[in-house]
């Protein structure tokens, strides 16, 4: 018994054969929409291509040669939505937009989409895309970032790639796209109903709804389908035909010819008035979700038949045989010539090499290749003006919230590319003041107010990377995160990686977080966990306890983003923002002087500080930990117990060597972390000492940590983080001075 794969494809070649296929209406001509014959010819053997590359992955996957089998078949006619654009309009691409790579690469120099698709399918390090980590679907000429198996995921940061195309418009950032670029969207009707989704089109629809310039057009690839559930009939029409801000146009995507023609309609409405358009194209899904998936379980045979009948190859035939482009008997050679093609690469490409070791893999986490530096020197008399409205302060000591906030406004100074963006940082000044009067010196098109939604923050800041912007977006509050987590984990962490380090998205995301706010907003406000950062590979983690180290370490994030095009997280201690005092009222010992930027004297990332040169106690810290155990430091000196306490400043990655090296020196060491006793970087601290043989018999070893339990309101807050005083009893428990 056949299967499906060779029943589709002898289906083509009979239905060809005895001439059975789709009737074609005479009322729209090649010429009405400005297609030729030659451009018709080219898109069918784009679909051809498309369709035997699906059907040879699914053979290769049977002799466990080929590791990826969801493939394109039924969504072909995309190839046209490919063809209405231009090359520098950025795709960010739906899993099932083959074709539309294939028509955009096939005409380029450099380019054997082919071939280089079938390496991909094998998981082969010749790959010339994600160097055979993962099957996708991208190029950096070509203007497609690659995109693996993703739902809906791809459209927040397409929102930001169109926002940007807004701010280029000024001409002071050298951008990627040109100006007059549009931004588009692919994906299924399934994934119109993710919540990452609907987002990302209420954004659109929320921006172009105040006219803000949003030139992007979503394709809606609807194949009344996700995977075994079936798209209520009429929903996305239902849901988009009147969405304000937004324009609709309706295709068939079985019809090349009405496909382009309602493409280049939608590029053209996007190119010209920078409105958001929906293209809601219908098509139909051919073979299943992927090679595994056994639609006989969910669908009957009638039901896959009528489906297959529906054949997007099959209208392309008849169109070309309506149009006198090519005979029944050529159409039938051209389809068994590329066959023949694909199968005689796909020999070559099983034989190549794949990832074999984990230096190869990891290879690409973190990008190789450096950007120039777009800091430039801001003179006296600039900065004066700059900050003509502290001149009565510059020169006094100051808290970490107003130390943040004259870093930020040096940073945007000196870094034409860079923008700060989140909930509330414009006129109001962010919630504690760290964004106050940025956007009255630099305006709100550097300095702007977004809707609470973190999906479209974080999006935005990985669509504005791609076009060359630094974005600093804001969250303002470290719990908010998990809305919006997927956003840096699965997207732009991910980029370099599964680029070959071909693609990257630099970013500073500065977070308000942590816990110690007098009780202050339970758990959503006083959030003591950033594990959550903590296992993705490849990004940087900031946390600096004052003011001075704040602003040494933001300098270093923003210039480690911008020259080695990095995913920085910087974490502000929210209850240390006003913090003036260490010992007493008064002694201001945690006010800072404000240095100007020394662009030669930057800090490392990784540097830990340092204060003390006692031999009896290390203790190891950071955040509010680090202020706590200063001040347990001088209460422990009054008991004769010599510390050494350091700062950790950077979680990841840690500088296990220094801190290795300073740890030894001291005869027992104590841990002090105000996150959660579970999942805290304290257990990464203790793994580390004892690998690097630092807890041996000679030397005590205790950690102050939090309880395992979520911040409640009010001061039974304080009952489950560490305290000054149980840092003082477990210090002195090492010694053996209490029990």
């Amino acid at each position: 018994m056949q299967d499906r794969n060779s029943l589709l494809r002898q289906r083509f070649l009979d239905a060809v054969s005895a001439n059975k296929l789709p009737s074609v209406s005479n009322q729209v001509t090649l010429e009405s929409v400005g297609l030729s014959k030659e451009q018709l010819l080219d898109l069918f053997e784009t679909q051809v291509m498309s369709r035997h590359l699906d059907l040879c992955s699914r053979q290769l996957q049977k002799k466990g040669q080929s590791f990826y089998t969801i493939g394109s078949a039924g969504h072909e006619g995309n190839a046209a939505i490919s063809l209405a654009f231009r090359k520098t309009d950025m795709a960010f691409l739906h899993y099932r937009s083959g074709a539309f790579v294939i028509q955009r690469a096939k005409h380029e120099k450099g380019q054997d989409p082919l071939y280089d698709m079938l390496l991909s399918f094998c998981a082969s390090s010749d790959d010339p895309v994600s160097g055979g980590r993962h099957k996708v679907l991208g190029s950096k000429s070509l203007f497609i970032p690659p995109q693996t198996s993703t739902i809906a995921s791809q459209l927040p940061k397409s929102i930001g790639a169109a926002f940007s195309l807004a701010l280029a418009q000024n001409g002071q950032v050298e951008n990627v796209m040109p100006k007059d670029s549009v931004i588009i969207c692919s994906f299924g009707d399934a994934s119109v109903n993710h919540s990452t989704a609907q987002g990302a089109f209420n954004s659109a629809a929320w921006a172009a709804f105040q006219s803000v310039p949003m030139p992007i057009v979503f394709i809606c690839e609807d194949n009344d389908i996700g995977i075994s559930t079936a798209t209520p009939k009429g929903w996305i029409k239902a849901n988009f035909q009147n969405r304000p801000g937004i324009h609709y146009l309706e295709c068939d995507g079985l019809n090349l010819i009405d496909t382009y023609r309602n493409a280049k309609q939608a590029a053209q409405i996007a190119r010209r008035l920078h409105k958001p358009v929906f293209l809601h194209v219908h098509t139909v899904r051919l073979l299943g979700h992927a090679g595994s998936d056994s639609e006989f379980v969910y669908r009957t045979e009638a039901e896959i038949e009528q489906t297959e009948s529906r054949d997007p190859l099959l209208m392309s035939a008849s169109l070309l045989l309506h149009h006198k482009v090519l005979s029944a008997d050529n159409i039938n050679q051209l389809y068994l010539d590329i066959e023949d093609k694909i199968t005689s690469l796909s020999e070559i490409a099983v034989s190549k090499p794949r990832l074999s070791n984990p230096e190869q893999i990891q290879a690409s986490l973190i990008p190789k290749t450096k950007r120039a530096d777009t800091y430039k020197l801001v003179t006296k008399t600039q900065r004066e003006t700059l900050f003509s409205h502290e001149k009565h302060n510059i020169n006094k000591k100051q808290h970490l919230a107003k130390l943040l906030n004259w870093a930020l406004l040096d940073i945007l100074a000196a870094y034409d590319n860079t923008l700060i963006f989140g909930e509330d940082v414009g006129k109001k000044g962010g919630v504690y003041n760290v964004t106050t009067k940025l956007s009255e010196k630099f305006g709100p098109s550097r300095v702007v107010n977004t809707m609470l939604d973190e999906q479209s923050i974080l999006g935005t800041a990985i669509g504005l990377a791609h076009n060359g912007y630094l974005p600093i977006p804001e969250i303002q509050f470290l719990a908010y995160v998990h809305n919006a987590e997927d956003q840096i984990r699965g997207e732009a962490a991910t980029l370099s990686f599964f680029s070959d380090g071909q693609f990257t998205n630099p970013m500073v995301i500065r977070i308000a977080g942590l816990a110690y706010q007098k009780g202050f907003g339970g758990h959503f406000h006083n959030d003591n966990s950033f594990a959550v950062f903590r296992d993705i590979p490849g990004i940087i983690i900031a946390c600096p306890s004052n003011g001075k180290d704040a602003v040494d370490m933001l300098r270093t994030c923003v210039h480690t983003a911008q020259v080695e095009q990095r995913v920085v997280v910087f974490i502000e201690p929210i209850a240390l923002y006003m913090k003036k005092d260490l010992h007493e009222e008064g002694d201001h010992l945690w006010s800072f002087d404000y240095q100007p930027p020394n662009h030669k004297k930057l800090m490392k990332v990784g540097d830990i500080g340092v204060f003390g040169k006692g031999t009896d106690l290390c203790i190891i810290s950071y955040g509010n930990g680090y202020y706590l155990s200063r001040q347990a430091e001088d209460i422990l000196k009054q008991a004769n117990i010599s510390v050494k306490v350091i700062d950790l400043r950077w979680l990841a990655p840690l500088n296990e060597a220094q801190i290795v090296a300073e740890v030894k020196s001291c005869k027992h060491i104590l841990m002090v972390d105000e996150c959660r006793k579970t999942g805290s970087i304290s257990e990464a601290i203790t793994t580390l000492l004892y690998e690097n043989s630092v807890l041996d018999s000679e030397r005590n070893y205790a950690r102050v940590t939090a309880k395992d339990c979520f911040i409640p309101l009010g001061t039974a807050s304080y009952e489950v983080l560490p305290s000054v005083e149980e840092i003082v009893s477990e210090g002195k428990k090492l010694f053996g001075l209490i029990s």
